[in-house]
């Protein structure tokens, strides 16, 4: 089964989490054992997993993206002007799998999935799929 998420990003460089909205996909479907792919279909975001009990986690990620990947490069040629928007997208990857155990995203304590906005704010769709092993 295939489900799609629309959301609004605010800001520029952003990252969203979107676990409960894919926890709640497995109890919907009743997804006892398997996967699921959660999946972006943007070239100017992405899906992470990263640490999702303290906040700065995600402050520090965007200002160290910001850093490696200046937004303003007297270099880059790219005519709509967001060449950082498509690196930090690509080190960040289109998608991630999830393994589904006893009905639960198998996440580590402190994980979370996050949608990574690099280049809002904007309309977005992300998906999820599932993976069934019943």
């Amino acid at each position: 089964m295939l489900h799609s998420f629309t959301l609004k990003t605010n800001k520029r460089d952003e990252m969203i989490d979107v676990t409960s909205q894919v926890q709640a996909v497995l109890r919907t479907e009743g997804l006892k054992e398997g996967a699921v792919v959660v999946y972006c279909p943007h070239t100017t975001a992405g899906i992470t997993i990263n640490e999702n009990a303290d906040p700065d986690v995600k402050t520090d990620m965007i200002r160290r993206f910001d850093e490696v990947y200046p937004w303003e490069h007297k270099l880059d040629l790219h005519m709509e002007g967001n060449t950082a928007a498509h690196l930090k997208a690509s080190t960040v990857g289109s998608s991630q799998h999830i393994i589904v155990h006893d009905g639960q995203l198998l996440l580590g304590t402190w994980q979370g999935i996050y949608f990574c906005e690099f280049d809002g704010p904007r309309t977005r769709t992300y998906y999820v799929k599932i993976l069934s092993a019943q």
